[in-house]
């Protein structure tokens, strides 16, 4: 059974930095994309991040220049490095990831809270 398992989340004040760690788990013979996501009280989940195999990165507007994701493909575990961090940025922060345990699936981690006061 595959597991996404977040850490990192906490409360922080503007202009602070964060890391995020994702580590997926199970019987994996690939992960094709490993990405952040993030949903804001009263707001839609939306992309922050992705890193794909082979592709590169993408960025949602907003964190462009403040957030880097990358990935260690030996501990298949993904990282969000968050600078610059505003309140707007407060929210449920969520990974996940496109693989192939068994078949090809989309799997979710269960989400780490990020605040940032002002």
């Amino acid at each position: 059974q595959v597991q996404l398992v977040e850490s990192g989340g906490d409360l922080v004040q503007a202009g602070g930095s964060l890391r995020l760690s994702c580590a997926a788990s199970g019987t994996i013979s690939a992960i094709y994309v490993m990405a952040w996501y993030r949903q804001a009280s009263g707001k839609q989940r939306e992309l922050v991040a992705s890193i794909k195999s082979g592709a590169g990165t993408n960025y949602g507007d907003s964190v462009k220049g403040r957030f880097t994701i990358s990935r260690d493909y030996a501990k298949d575990t993904v990282y969000l490095q968050m600078n610059n961090l505003k309140p707007e940025d407060t929210a449920v922060y969520y990974c996940h990831a496109e693989l192939f345990a068994g078949y090809r699936g989309s799997y979710w981690g269960q989400g780490t809270q990020v605040t940032v006061s002002s």
